[in-house]
């Protein structure tokens, strides 16, 4: 049971982390970005509603209780779960032929899992590393030409499309998501239940992080689930073509989205 609640709530906070980050104006809940069809509109605003219930009842209020946390607590804690995100994102970036920026995030690994004490510490930015960029499978489908699909807003998963919820399920199912890292030296790997935690975790870092953001996108918005799906899908084409954030993403965001790594995002 404590599983399948753990599931359940990473599941709602990385994706829908993609709703941070908005001036909230009703231009860009307009903005039809691309090719993307919402060919389920009318349930996706159904699920949508129940998704901020749920928010409004249980994740907020966690978030809020993080927050209240000692400063360098939540940092560590940040810092840990970026360095461990990275063992998804190398994978992909050889994936996607990003093999020198692979290189350097293998070394970034190296170097905050041993000198940053398990990445508690990021020493690799103090060195002079490039800004950390995370990848997945949703992100790697996509430069390899596949098309996003159909916009959909799943339950207590949140905004997604057809593309990035298949990159979903290959993080999820497709093995041990973090691989053979050994917890005690000796072939014990961390198993999905380690994995999930971590994105629950992730998931609350971030929505601590975004409170304002969440509350200036629905209090400005003259349609929340279509401000909402521009963002998603804005940011999911960034991150998929390697392209700074635009200046109304950039807004009120703070930290780096996982916006989908489930996911997530």
């Amino acid at each position: 049971m404590s599983r399948i609640l753990k599931v359940v709530i990473l599941s709602f906070f990385i994706a829908n982390s993609s709703m941070a980050g908005s001036d909230g104006q009703n231009e860009l809940s307009k903005n039809t970005n691309g090719q993307v069809k919402d060919c389920f509109e009318g349930i996706n605003r159904a699920v949508f509603s129940f998704n901020k219930g749920l928010d409004d009842m249980l994740i907020e209020p966690i978030a809020k209780g993080y927050r209240s946390l000692p400063a360098p607590l939540r940092s560590g804690t940040s810092n840990v779960l970026t360095n461990l995100s990275s063992l998804i994102t190398i994978p992909n970036n050889v994936l996607q032929g990003q093999i020198i920026t692979a290189g350097v995030n293998t070394g970034r690994f190296i170097i905050n899992t041993t000198v940053g004490i398990l990445g508690l510490f990021d020493v690799a930015q103090k060195m002079g590393f490039p800004e950390y960029e995370r990848e997945d499978y949703g992100q790697t489908l996509g430069v390899w030409g596949f098309g996003s699909g159909c916009y959909l807003v799943l339950p207590v998963l949140g905004p997604s499309t057809i593309r990035d919820t298949a990159g979903s399920f290959i993080n999820v199912m497709g093995g041990d998501p973090y691989y053979n890292i050994s917890t005690h030296g000796n072939n014990e790997y961390l198993d999905k239940s380690d994995y999930m935690l971590t994105k629950v975790l992730t998931g609350v870092d971030f929505r601590a992080k975004n409170i304002e953001s969440f509350e200036n996108l629905e209090k400005n918005s003259m349609d929340f689930y279509a401000a909402a799906k521009s963002l998603y899908l804005q940011d999911r084409k960034r991150k998929i073509t390697n392209t700074k954030p635009s200046a109304t993403i950039e807004i009120l965001y703070e930290g780096d989205a996982d916006w989908e790594e489930i996911e997530t995002q």
